[in-house]
């Protein structure tokens, strides 16, 4: 397991990346890192600040057993707090939590049938392999709303949300930018396909199922790519590691 250190510098990180690539809105959205083995005490942006400022150091360390935080000059976002909180403390396994509301997502997220169909190697990778939740709520705010959307991954970790946004689930803060990175190009190849009107060549069940899988083959991309992103974040913005 990481060390907190290890885990804020690349928590900080993927704040950068996720701002660098338009990812980001406004002051909202979070992202999230357990350092307990329970997942009850994680890492997460304070409330209100923009993706671009996040450093290692200004982490909030938070406990989801501890709600009188929300009561203080510290208080986190209400929304972080319900979705973070709630997911950390449901599945510990889910190390790091990203949440976005980033456009083509979005904009798939706000169809009826929001489904990443298998059209290309980047959609396969998430067939079968992403959960829907089409119950959109408003803003999750509430305790109540966070244990709803928990439930709603089955296991998956991926999840669309209807007219909101994505959030996806990893071990590493690697490995679940890997998958935020690879399903905003997912959306926006279903949003492009929908654009032109043409009628879109699915893939098979069994080859869509095939190169889902085949992607477990190259896991190790996620780290490679990432260390990459902060090599070229240590020469161009070293502060993130303060």
């Amino acid at each position: 397991m990481q060390t907190e250190q290890q885990l804020r510098i690349d928590l900080a990180a993927a704040f950068r990346w996720i701002y660098r690539m338009d990812m980001h809105e406004s002051v909202a959205n979070h992202l999230s890192a357990a350092v307990s083995e329970d997942g009850k005490r994680f890492l997460m942006n304070r409330k209100w600040m923009h993706f671009k400022h996040v450093r290692a150091s200004n982490l909030q360390l938070l406990d989801s057993e501890d709600d009188s935080v929300k009561y203080g000059n510290e208080a986190p976002d209400l929304s972080a707090w319900s979705i973070h909180g709630n997911v950390h403390k449901s599945t510990p396994e889910a190390r790091v939590i990203l949440h976005v509301h980033s456009s083509y997502a979005t904009a798939l997220s706000t169809l009826k049938d929001p489904r990443i169909l298998p059209l290309d190697n980047n959609t396969a990778r998430f067939y079968e392999r992403i959960a829907y939740d089409t119950d959109f709520g408003g803003i999750a705010d509430t305790d109540e709303e966070g244990e709803r959307i928990g439930a709603t991954f089955k296991g998956q970790k991926a999840l669309m949300m209807g007219n909101h946004g994505i959030t996806v689930l990893g071990e590493t803060v690697a490995e679940a930018f890997e998958s935020l990175y690879y399903l905003e190009k997912a959306c926006k190849t279903m949003i492009l396909a929908y654009s032109t009107g043409k009628p879109l060549n699915v893939l098979s069940h069994e080859l869509a199922r095939d190169t889902a899988e085949s992607w477990d083959d190259y896991a190790g991309a996620a780290d490679a790519h990432f260390e990459q992103l902060k090599g070229i974040l240590d020469i161009e913005e070293p502060d993130y590691k303060e």
